[in-house]
């Protein structure tokens, strides 16, 4: 079975012209035309009209036309699959602000340096971006916050202690601890609830249900509303660092954090360059953090 003849027909389809489908595809138009014959012949049914307006498929070659692409769709995985098998690649990768502002750098500075024959490509986003993402095949890889995504292989990284975060002067300034009930007594700016997972785990954890002023989808938005006197926050420390200028910061009682993790989509688990990333990612976490 030769795959450039379904090539043809969708070709002539996306185009609607013989002419121009031979012109993408490199051919003479008298080839493409032999192409699409010898495939009617092979199948015994006419896949392509010609009419004034141009090219158009049949009622045969519409019926046909998806299973086409499948077709086509599946070879192009394949091929693509089996070069990531062999050297070089490309790792695509998830992340959420605070894990791409302060661990990336150092993660991708170090996987260059020891797999320079692989590319990377990276989305930022936040918690539920990430997992939308690894479900619908957009990454290889992605950060993620414990419990991670349904049909992903998950690698706890790190624990990132949560705390309460209120402008220069507040009450709280006074406290070395912030107990969880008494923040939950403040007007608290947060993210959106697709993605404020680890705040509502802590005000759950506490049986209590504080006022959620403003949402936001922008973690640094939250910091410079709290700057101003809007409310507090509940923020992972990761995301903090180096971002607390006009606020205090402070450890929240009893103890509430997050796991942060690296989740490996299940059917990319086995490719190269996917678990030298996922290695090169476990190595500088035990070394850096």
């Amino acid at each position: 079975m030769s795959l450039k003849k379904y090539e043809a027909v969708r070709k002539v389809f996306e185009c609607g012209s013989m002419t121009l489908a031979a012109r993408e595809l490199g051919y003479t138009q008298s080839g493409i035309s032999h192409m699409i014959t010898s495939l009617e012949d092979e199948l015994g049914v006419q896949l392509l009209v010609r009419k004034r307006g141009g090219t158009e498929l049949t009622q045969e070659g519409e019926l046909l036309m998806p299973k086409i692409n499948e077709l086509l769709n599946l070879n192009d995985s394949i091929v693509r699959m089996a070069r990531e098998q062999g050297k070089g690649g490309t790792v695509k990768i998830g992340a959420f602000t605070s894990v791409a502002v302060n661990w990336l750098p150092g993660i991708l500075k170090a996987f260059r340096s020891s797999y320079p024959e692989y590319r990377v490509n990276m989305l930022n986003g936040d918690y539920h971006d990430v997992e939308a993402w690894l479900a619908e095949g957009e990454v290889d890889l992605g950060f993620v916050a414990i419990p991670g995504p349904t049909g992903c292989d998950c690698i706890p990284l790190k624990e990132d202690p949560l705390s309460v975060i209120v402008p220069l002067g507040h009450p709280f300034c006074s406290l070395n601890e912030v107990p969880i009930d008494m923040a939950a007594r403040e007007p608290i700016i947060s993210l959106l609830e697709s993605s404020a997972q680890d705040v509502h785990r802590a005000l759950d954890s506490a049986g209590v249900n504080p006022e959620i002023r403003y949402t936001t989808k922008d973690d640094y938005a939250i910091i410079a509303m709290v700057r101003e006197g809007l409310g507090i926050s509940i923020m992972p420390e990761l995301l903090l660092r180096g971002q607390i200028s006009g606020v205090a910061v402070r450890r929240l009682t009893p103890p509430v954090s997050r796991t942060i993790a690296l989740a490996v989509a299940g059917s990319r688990r086995n490719i190269p360059a996917v678990k030298s990333f996922a290695a090169c990612v476990t190595q500088w976490i035990q070394q850096n953090t």
